[in-house]
Order: structure tokens, then C-alpha cells, then sequence
């Protein structure tokens, strides 16, 4: 959750604001200005961009033909694809629920990079849905409010003008 606040409430204290998602902003909060054809967009967009990316991964496996290099070279590379985009594909789908450790993160670099396939296809799943990510941040959102409405519902008034019995 971002530390933004909002516009300040009736105790004074500022109400947390919703943490924007790529693409989406934060229409996702009341599915509001333009969502539906922004996640319409966000799972067209995904699938062409892993359309495309299939086309480059095979002229390089056809490059691999061309180049004779013998079949286990070509198993290994459709292997390595295979498998990295199946991680890349579990990673972001997880990381839509929970956030994701950042030095897991950092060490999963390279194989989510040679995985961007399962990523893109991540990324078109749950666009059939909600906006990726949607579920993890409205939690938070939730959350911060139920804390700022508990915390504003105790404090009520300045406490130094309280009348004081005698």
C-alpha cells in the first residue's frame, strides 16, 4: 500500500488513497472510467505481445535449424523455454495474489526473462477476470480503510476540552 492519503475525513487525519495499477490506474477501485475496455485492451494486448513473441522464439529455433547444430541443442532450447516459461507463468499468476519477495524477485531475473511467454500469458489469464492484480490491491485498500475508519471512530473531538467532573 502507497503512503498517500487522501482528502482529510471529519477527525482530520487524511484517508488512505487506492494504490494504482499499471494500465489500469485506480478506476479499479469502482470499475469506473473506461475499465471494462482497459482490461478488454489489457487481454488483447497481452496475448499479441505472446503472439509475437512465439513468432520470434521461432525464427530463433528455426536460426537453430539453419545453423545445424544437432537435436540436443534444439531439445535444450525448447526445454529451456518450455520450462522457464511454465515458472514465469506460476511466478506472476502467485504474484497476483501476494506481493513478491524482493530478492526472490531479483534472483529469478534471468528465468522469468527467458520466460516472458508464461509471464504475457499470466497476464492475459487473469485479464479475462479482474485487472492483474486487482484482488491483492482492493485486500490492501480494504484494509487501510477498516484501519483508518477504527482509528478516526476512537478519536473523537479535541481530548483537551473535555469537560472534567469536580
Amino acid at each position: 500500500m502507497s503512503d498517500e492519503t487522501g482528502p482529510q475525513d471529519s477527525a482530520g487525519s487524511a484517508a488512505p488513497r487506492p494504490e494504482p495499477l499499471r494500465f489500469f490506474g485506480t478506476t479499479w477501485v469502482n470499475h469506473d472510467r473506461g475499465y471494462g475496455l482497459r482490461r478488454i485492451g489489457a487481454a488483447v494486448g497481452s496475448l499479441a505481445a505472446a503472439v509475437a513473441s512465439c513468432l520470434v522464439l521461432r525464427f530463433a529455433y528455426e536460426g537453430l535449424q539453419i545453423a545445424d547444430t544437432g537435436a540436443f541443442v534444439t531439445v535444450l532450447m525448447v526445454a529451456m523455454f518450455a520450462i522457464c516459461s511454465a515458472l514465469a507463468f506460476r511466478h506472476a499468476w502467485d504474484g497476483f495474489g501476494a506481493r513478491p519477495d524482493p530478492q526472490r524477485q531479483a534472483s529469478l531475473r534471468g528465468l522469468l526473462a527467458i520466460g516472458f511467454v508464461g509471464s504475457l500469458l499470466a497476464y492475459f489469464f487473469r485479464s479475462l477476470t479482474e485487472a492483474p492484480g486487482e484482488k491483492l490491491h482492493r485486500q490492501e485498500y480494504e484494509a487501510a480503510l477498516a484501519r483508518h475508519a477504527k482509528r478516526g471512530a476512537r478519536r473523537t473531538g479535541n481530548p483537551s476540552k473535555k469537560r472534567r467532573r469536580a
